[in-house]
């Protein structure tokens, strides 16, 4: 099976992560933001994948530590998880419409991180 658990610890944040990509799209843990938590619920019931996380962050400073180590160990655990990527797509592009919002996603295995967000929250929505 593909599946990878790994661990993170900053001066900001510690976070454990287990993700099994060939899971039944369930979402356990933690992250200590609510709509988060929420959008990685989703993401893992669309994407037919298991993740599992555990994350103590610094969250009266905000959540953009919290979101960003979670989304650095994310990446690392699906690199591990695939291995060395036989039998997938190096790249793929998704469009979802979901209550008010359309998300527009577009993956690159190809080692090279990047990333672009381009959403406006209030503090009060995260």
């Amino acid at each position: 099976m593909r599946k990878a658990s790994l661990v993170r610890k900053t001066k900001e944040t510690q976070i454990e992560i287990s993700i099994n990509l060939d899971g039944e799209g369930k979402f356990t843990g933690e992250s200590g933001i609510g709509f988060f938590n929420h959008l990685l619920q989703l993401m893992t019931f669309y994407g037919s994948f298991d993740i599992n996380i555990k994350a103590i962050g610094d969250i009266e400073t905000g959540s953009h530590h919290t979101v960003e180590d979670i989304g650095l160990l994310l990446g690392e655990a699906f690199g591990q998880a695939l291995s060395d990527k036989k039998g997938i797509e190096r790249y793929g592009l998704s469009y979802v419409p979901m209550d008010e919002s359309l998300s527009r996603v577009v993956v690159d295995l190809s080692g090279r991180p990047y990333l672009v967000f381009n959403c406006d929250f209030n503090r009060n929505d995260i």
